[in-house]
């Protein structure tokens, strides 16, 4: 059993994910958000893809921009389709060399499609790929320091990339105008 005098308060443990991630926000870039919010409003279609976390993330973003009326889809779902020129994939990894998510940017490339990432690190393989890249200034999963985040396992990472799609999201819905009640009948009625 756990020793509870040295376990701290949920309260405590909020305070300290609170103020990394206020951290973790001052650090982005305003130049590459713009980007990325470019990047979505070019595209044809928006194809999303990451691990773990990452792609949980990714996925809550699709379902947003599929109430903006954005036509999207999730990579590995049966009823995606072949990615082409004109479309966007948006990736998501903190290290940004995750075997996966390189392999579906390079042939995203090869098909004439454009590549979005979101990374910890602006030098990776994904990075040097995509046509847009957010640098989200977060430990990576497998740095255990604590130097970056006091948090487990990438988890500030994860964290921040959901804030900063939320807030994709909402410029993309300011800039676009329309009212929430139009969005509304967007979403899903078979839940």
């Amino acid at each position: 059993m756990t020793d509870s005098s040295n376990t701290p308060s949920v309260t405590a443990s909020l305070r300290l994910v609170q103020d990394e991630l206020a951290g973790t926000a001052d650090g982005l870039q305003e130049d590459q958000l713009a980007a990325l919010v470019s990047e979505i409003q070019q595209a044809q279609r928006v194809f999303v893809t990451g691990g773990g976390r990452s792609g949980l993330a990714l996925r809550m973003h699709a379902m947003r921009l599929m109430h903006l009326g954005l036509t999207v889809h999730v990579v590995g779902e049966t009823t995606t389709p072949a990615i082409g020129s004109g479309d966007l994939l948006i990736v998501a990894s903190g290290s940004g060399t995750t075997a996966a998510a390189v392999a579906a940017a390079q042939t995203s490339v090869s098909e004439g499609a454009r590549v979005a990432v979101l990374t910890t690190d602006g030098e990776s393989t994904l990075a040097s790929i995509a046509h847009a890249v957010v640098v989200i200034p977060a430990a990576q999963k497998t740095d255990h320091s604590g130097a970056a985040s006091h948090q487990y396992s990438g988890s500030l990472f994860e964290q921040a990339l959901l804030l900063v799609l939320d807030a994709v999201f909402h410029t993309l819905w300011q800039s676009d105008g329309t009212p929430a009640e139009d969005l509304w009948p967007r979403h899903a009625n078979l839940e």
